[in-house]
């Protein structure tokens, strides 16, 4: 017997005021349903999350919840107004006997919930925000960006945990590498409609690209009978006007047909363009350590950058990446050792803050008001790599409209701000790029394109992020700041780095997730071998080995489940204090025991027969 739908949404149609933003449009969203809401920035990808959150109201149409389902949505800019700690945000729809949910969370999140509101940052507002969402656990949870702002850690411990929930959820990401491991089918929303593919993300670009290849047959076919029938109707119609009105009414049906149809928006024409070589040596670095107070951002570190290494700084949040890059662009002294800056260097930043944009302002004005680019802010044109264009022409290769360029920069979306000060950046000739977290809030698309002109790109790229798939695609070079002011240079990306710090045995330990190494070593600590032997796993089928490589990570995140409510249980005074929070804290100290019975029993007996 088929379930009922946890959410339906039917002929729903939504304006604001211009185009429309949707158009009847129907979706259907299951039980365990694990999908990736995947469009370009602009498309309604979010507002169409606060539709089905009952968050904005449609102009038409119905949304039907399912009785008794939850729906969570995580706020990318979460109201915070009468809370004094994050803690007490993320806890305030929960019984208190279950705030320890929290705590539980926010150890994987790495946020603090004792941090009061008032001088939290953004990041810590919107893990907070995800906390908040997962420890209320409802029936269908709605994730809107999650792993923004999360460094690499959290957000492998985020993908062990949706990996591992049985709630239906759908996600919204621009983290390839997050969406190919959770997603199990794809909602692609395209100029007001929704298609869904029930397959995961890794078939998504082959179906979107046959999708419009088909889109463009049935055009150019549209276009070739229109032709067709207006020769005729010049050729023929004086002969037989009363005998063939029929036909020119068609052929008037098939013109408005064609122009009804919605152009697609191309992909943004943005172009780098390196300015005179730099000299060999970029720059160099010889011993230089920095700390503030008593935290240790870097011990002694020596690197050299020539011209065209891609360097990528990866490690936690706070671990001082950014403080590192500032240092080797001269922007902040070390407290020892030396900066040796290369001849002839022209810098181009794009900050994580997004700090060279004037909110308040017009994106008009934030192009021409630069004084870098030597014009005013109520200039026509914009400078170009050293040639003038028209505002609004250099804004539309970054697929922003005519009425959007007079539009303050506070109305656009995440994605799209990042798209303008690539613009601004771009506008520059460079020969050393400086980019801290560009790839927060683009679409894939322009993720895609951004790699694409960085592997064009003639200069020396330096470059922070956490997305592990753009990582791969970009850096040849990775410094991995592990913390306690250790720095460490490996040759290649993300996946590189991985595989050369697992076969250091002198390495710290780092969690990883299951999957990034050995399955045993999630359970049981094993000694590196100069040539580990692969496990064969012929006799298990591809849901079982996969099931092998996933069961580690449950293990540890039950087990620091239990840790916790041991810990919880551990107060003498709890059951007299708390009877109710004492209750549920053992009844889900009983439940996560015999979860993790069932799943030590299950690792073993697969682990067997894989081991033949």
């Amino acid at each position: 017997m088929a379930r009922a739908p946890l959410l339906q949404l039917s002929g729903i149609s939504l304006t604001f005021g211009g185009d429309p933003v949707f158009s009847d449009l129907d979706l259907v969203v299951q039980p365990g349903d694990r999908l990736a809401l995947v469009g370009r920035n602009g498309s309604g990808k979010s507002t169409l999350m606060k539709v089905m959150a009952g968050l904005v109201e449609p102009d038409t149409g119905e949304v039907v919840v399912s009785p008794g389902t939850g729906v969570g949505y995580m706020e990318q800019d979460p109201g915070m107004a009468g809370f004094a700690t994050l803690g007490d945000y993320a806890a305030s729809t929960l019984d208190p006997a279950e705030s320890y949910r929290v705590e539980m969370v926010a150890e994987g999140l790495k946020f603090d919930p004792s941090r009061p509101v008032d001088v939290a940052s953004g990041g810590e507002r919107r893990r907070a925000a995800l906390a908040k969402l997962l420890a209320e656990a409802p029936g269908l949870m709605l994730l809107d960006e999650p792993t923004n702002h999360l460094d690499i850690e959290a957000i492998a411990w985020l993908e062990e945990e949706l990996s591992t929930t049985r709630t239906a959820f759908v996600l919204i990401s621009h983290d390839r590498a997050f969406l190919r491991r959770l997603a199990k089918a794809t909602l692609w929303i395209d100029r007001g409609q929704v298609r869904r593919q029930d397959k995961g993300f890794d078939a998504f670009e082959a179906w979107r690209d046959q999708v419009w290849e088909e889109e463009d047959m049935q055009r150019h076919k549209l276009d070739r009978k229109i032709k067709a029938e207006a020769r005729w109707a010049v050729e023929g119609i004086s002969a037989r006007r009363k005998r063939n009105q029929g036909r020119v009414r068609a052929l008037a049906d098939l013109r408005q047909q064609r122009a009804d149809q919605i152009r697609r928006q191309g992909t943004a024409d943005m172009a780098l363009e390196s300015g005179p070589k730099s000299g060999k040596r970029v720059v160099e670095a010889r011993g230089i350590s920095k700390r503030f107070g008593d935290k240790v951002i870097l011990e002694p570190f020596d690197l050299k950058i020539q011209r065209g290494d891609r360097v990528a700084f990866v490690g936690p949040n706070g671990v001082g990446k950014t403080t590192l890059l500032k240092m080797l662009t001269g922007e902040v002294e070390p407290d020892q050792g030396e900066i040796l800056l290369g001849t002839n260097l022209e810098l181009a930043v794009f900050d994580q803050q997004r700090a060279q944009l004037d909110t308040e302002a017009s994106l008009w004005e934030n192009l021409t008001g630069d004084p870098g680019l030597g014009v005013s802010g109520r200039a026509d044109q914009v400078m170009v790599r050293g040639a003038p264009r028209h505002v609004v022409g250099y804004l539309k290769d970054f697929l922003f409209s005519e009425a959007q360029a007079r539009a303050p920069v506070r109305s656009l979306s995440g994605g799209e701000k990042a798209r303008l000060l690539l613009a601004k950046l771009m506008a520059r000739e460079s020969n050393v790029l400086v980019l801290d977290e560009p790839t927060n809030d683009l679409d894939v698309e322009t993720l895609d394109l951004l790699q694409e002109l960085l592997g064009d790109y003639d200069g020396t790229v330096l470059l922070v992020s956490h997305d592990r798939d753009f990582l791969d695609r970009v850096a040849d070079t990775t410094v991995a700041m592990e913390g306690d002011g250790r720095a460490t240079v490996y040759a290649g990306g993300w996946s590189d780095y991985r595989s050369q710090r697992a076969e250091r045995p002198d390495a710290p330990a780092t969690k990883a997730r299951p999957s990034e190494v050995p399955a045993k070593a999630a359970v049981a600590e094993v000694k590196p071998a100069a040539k580990p032997a692969p496990k064969p796993q012929a006799k298990l089928s591809f849901s079982e080995s996969h099931r092998l490589e996933t069961l580690p990570g449950e293990i540890a995140r039950l087990e620091a489940e239990i840790g916790k409510l041991e810990q919880l249980l551990a107060d003498p005074e709890l059951f007299t204090r708390e009877p109710v929070k004492f209750r549920k804290a053992t009844e889900a100290l009983v439940e996560r025991q015999e979860k993790l019975s069932a799943a030590e029993t299950e690792w073993l007996e697969l682990e067997e027969r894989a081991a033949g």
